[in-house]
């Protein structure tokens, strides 16, 4: 038999051959959007470095989640932007006051079948920006992860009374997740999962975030209890321990310069694993779009879906209203 030329290239021919062998694809029920909800009434104010994605009161979420519910995107990611902050950030706990309740009851009531994800974390309701309780130690402030854990049982009990769906504890602090599948599982909410920042790197990408949030902290740095971005091992050796935890879902954050570790974690959990496409890397594709130097949507589709292809089952982006408007 003469040899037969392999022409992988036949395959690439038109649109409809190249759509009809595609192995990986980005679809709207993969998205989940992020939300900042503001406290106050008739607020909507452009995050300055992240251009398209605003600070929102209550009143003016609820045209936000009815267009992204037409838009197909069926999951939201909450996080709050209190009216006032203290040491603990006991306003997160607020059931009548706190303005992820708040959000949580309006969705809820609107549309009942969007998923409503709470992040859980103190970094934007305490005045010194940290991820929770701050104690003296050897003359220096270091995170009190004992007393941070108690505040977490409360914050994630009154989320789940005002009908948050998922929980999401961002701040990685050890025995988080255990602390919080106890909390619910005894005050009753036994169905409720927890999506766990499992590998969360502290990175230079949250950049923008910090603004839109309003949570940088005061002093200091948040390399004492997120990863260190040189590290892969110990990626794996967090989300194993909060899957034993009780985790029910993994996340990997942020999501572009980590698209090995993504990978790798799938690989070895073969969990439901979620990637934060972060602010940073939504500001860079936004500040090139501004100035022509690349194409918005070609470059959106193309990160996620590399990002779904690392192993992603489900992705956070700030993209998540424009990408569902594209596919539709």
């Amino acid at each position: 038999m003469a040899n037969i030329p392999i022409r992988l290239s036949r395959l690439r021919a038109n649109e409809t051959l190249r759509s009809m062998v595609r192995e990986t694809t980005v679809d709207r029920g993969d998205l989940i959007a992020p939300l900042f909800v503001h406290h106050g009434h008739g607020v909507k104010k452009e995050i300055r470095s992240m251009p398209g994605q605003y600070q929102l009161s209550v009143d003016q979420l609820k045209e936000q989640v009815r267009k992204l519910w037409d838009l197909g995107i069926r999951a939201v990611l909450l996080f709050g932007i209190p009216l006032r902050k203290d040491s603990a950030g006991t306003e997160s706990w607020d059931d009548d006051y706190g303005v992820i309740q708040q959000a949580a009851r309006m969705i809820k009531k609107i549309l009942p079948d969007m998923m409503v994800i709470s992040d859980v974390c103190f970094c934007e309701y305490t005045d010194h920006g940290h991820c929770g309780v701050m104690a003296e130690r050897d003359g220096q402030m270091v995170l009190d992860h004992d007393a941070t854990l108690e505040n977490l049982r409360l914050q994630v009990a009154s989320h789940a009374r005002a009908g948050v769906d998922i929980v999401a504890p961002s701040g990685m602090i050890d025995g988080a997740v255990g602390a919080i599948r106890e909390a619910l599982d005894e005050f009753g909410f036994t169905h409720i999962p927890i999506m766990a920042y499992s590998a969360k790197y502290a990175s230079c990408f949250y950049g923008p975030f910090r603004e839109a949030a309003e949570g940088a902290p005061k002093f200091g740095d948040r390399r004492s209890h997120q990863m260190d971005p040189a590290n892969r091992e110990e990626a794996l050796r967090e989300v194993e321990l909060d899957i034993q935890e009780g985790a029910d879902l993994v996340m990997i954050k942020p999501a572009l310069a980590y698209l090995d570790i993504i990978s790798q974690v799938k690989e070895a959990f073969g969990m439901p694993t979620a990637a934060y496409n972060v602010s940073g890397e939504y500001a860079m594709v936004k500040a090139a779009a501004a100035s022509g130097w690349i194409d918005e949507k070609a470059a959106v589709l193309e990160i996620l879906t590399s990002i779904k292809r690392a192993g992603a089952d489900l992705l956070i982006t700030y993209h998540a209203a424009d990408v569902a408007g594209w596919l539709r």
